[in-house]
């Protein structure tokens, strides 16, 4: 049978800020399944800010992305088509075949999920990689305490979301960062910061941020990078933990920004700065999995989709990332299902 599958590729490498003319929407027909194979057809699929990293190429911790190729991501299918005994279809998966509206999938690298336990955008997000980043980058990077002060940059996005109610449902005091003054009024009403910045009206962001947190700072869960990373510096208390989870602020400098001014502080206050990958700890999804659903379902942790519409319109959701377009994760919708 004779599928044709529709893909966004990447066209050109962006410098700077990528643009509508560094995709293209290409139509081609996939091959016949092999055996171990899935045609799996694209429901949902997620748009995240690391995935400008790959479109440049250089050595990372995963690959580039290829010019005339494909770009991939988090994925929910149904599948259509199986040549391995595990799957059938009908069965909702979850893989990281994104882009495209169909896929042929390994049926090792397919995830089935419960599409009746939660509804299925929240495989992307809480349950998905954010919620997983802000759980490890919390807990085992930043080895968060009951009773200490945490300021979240991006607060209002897919990872900082999850981590400001985390870092509350684990008893801390939050300081969060946001960009509008709605958004500020989400995490602070919905999802239960103790404080939020308005970083944009806020003038002096370090002179804003010791006035929400004038005991200083426990830990920094870092989304922003730049001024945010130099406010943390000034106001953190002595032997405070910084979880490096991103640097959105960075990730479209043509060439690279001064680093933080305050970088002493780290040596006076006996800092301990720590980036982090997620893929590194995924021994983590089982048990986070069972926590997280538990969150849900009882209303302890809430999220809220910025959804666009249709494959074709997948490279403006991306570039909504880098104007602050989405409130919690950004998705979309590729089909109905």
């Amino acid at each position: 049978m004779t599928v044709a599958a529709r893909e966004i590729h990447l066209k050109s490498r962006p410098s700077g800020t990528p643009g509508p003319d560094n995709f293209a929407l290409v139509e081609r027909t996939l091959p016949d399944l092999a055996d171990g194979q899935l045609l799996a057809k694209a429901l949902w699929m997620s748009v995240d800010p690391y995935m400008r990293g790959r479109m440049s190429d250089r050595p990372s911790y995963i690959a580039p992305f290829q010019l005339g190729q494909p770009l991939e991501g988090d994925t929910i299918g149904v599948v259509e088509e199986s040549r391995d005994d595990r799957f059938k279809p009908g069965d909702v998966v979850k893989h990281f075949f994104g882009w495209r509206d169909r896929a042929i999938v390994d049926a090792t690298a397919a995830t089935r999920i419960d599409p009746a336990a939660l509804p299925l955008p929240a495989w992307l997000g809480p349950l998905g990689i954010p919620g997983l980043t802000a759980r490890a980058g919390l807990t085992h990077i930043a080895k968060l305490k009951e009773g200490e002060t945490v300021f979240v940059s991006g607060a209002a996005g897919a990872v900082g979301s999850m981590a400001v109610q985390i870092a509350k449902i684990k008893g801390a005091r939050v300081v969060a960062s946001v960009g509008t003054d709605e958004k500020a009024r989400w995490v602070k009403d919905e999802l239960g910061a103790d404080a939020v910045i308005n970083y944009k009206t806020a003038g002096n962001l370090t002179k804003a941020l010791t006035e929400a947190a004038p005991k200083g700072i426990d830990v920094y869960f870092d989304n922003v990078g730049g001024d945010h990373l130099d406010a943390a510096l000034a106001v953190a208390n002595d032997f405070a933990r910084f979880a490096i989870c991103g640097m959105i602020a960075q990730y479209n400098d043509a060439t690279p920004p001064p680093g933080p001014r305050n970088i002493a502080a780290v040596l006076v206050k006996r800092i301990t700065m720590r980036g982090y990958i997620i893929l590194d700890h995924l021994d983590l999804v089982p048990l986070f999995n069972a926590e997280m659903i538990g969150w849900l379902k009882s209303g302890k942790v809430k999220s809220r989709d910025t959804i666009v519409e249709g494959l074709e319109n997948a490279p403006k959701a991306f570039l909504g990332l880098f104007s602050g377009d989405n409130t919690g994760k950004m998705l979309v919708r590729i089909a109905e299902g």
